[in-house]
């Protein structure tokens, strides 16, 4: 008798099954992509999370086009000085929308609920946005970026990960900056907004959830 099974009787115990399973059970299309909010979600504080995002796009699009073109081209032409200057306001609007959105939520406790993670990713976020600026700054090519690396130099050094990490290389800056940091910054940010999605946004303190469990 043969126990080969046919292809659309895959057994639930397939790694594959497992991870449709804990993650669809978890966020189920309607949570994913909802379609109403709760009437506390109409708060300034909450569009500060949406400006956050919107401007992590525009600096990974102008970030991608000054790549391309290179030095030479943003520190010559009047375009690359247009893109140039988007990227570097981007990156500012992107500074000041997240920390005003992460001190907003540390008031509103927004860790309460089970939402631990939702609130320690944003964190994690905001580190590596620092990283990522800090090297930001490293391949500008012009007498700012030669002065912040020969003085982070220094720092690096003291604390022992000046072996690893060469600031005064810019090769090296320009590969954290363009290719592993942002990469990271954009993980993060995915699982935050999926942990939203997942536990829903943060009550204001003293709020019965719809679950009827207090805030």
């Amino acid at each position: 008798m043969s126990t080969t099974k046919s292809v659309g009787q895959t057994p639930s115990t397939l790694w594959t099954a497992r991870l449709r399973n804990k993650f669809f059970g978890g966020l189920p299309p309607e949570r994913l992509l909802p379609d109403k909010q709760p009437a506390y979600v109409a708060s300034w504080i909450y569009v500060f999370g949406v400006l956050t995002i919107a401007s992590l796009l525009i600096i990974i699009a102008s970030g991608v086009w000054l790549s391309f073109e290179g030095p030479l081209w943003w520190h010559t032409s009047n375009v690359g000085h247009f893109v140039n200057s988007i990227h570097f306001w981007s990156v500012q609007l992107f500074f000041f929308s997240m920390a005003i959105h992460l001190w907003g939520k540390f008031w509103m406790s927004a860790w309460r609920g089970g939402r631990s993670r939702t609130w320690m990713t944003g964190v994690l976020a905001f580190l590596a946005s620092i990283g990522t600026a800090f090297t930001g700054y490293l391949v500008q090519t012009n007498f700012d970026s030669q002065w912040i690396a020969s003085e982070a130099k220094d720092g690096l050094n003291s604390v022992g990960i000046g072996a690893w990490f060469n600031v005064l290389n810019v090769g090296q800056a320009l590969l954290l900056h363009v290719a592993a940091l942002p990469l990271i910054v954009g993980l993060i940010t995915i699982i935050h907004v999926l942990q939203v999605r997942r536990r829903g946004v943060v009550p204001p303190v003293g709020f019965e959830d719809s679950s009827g469990d207090a805030a």
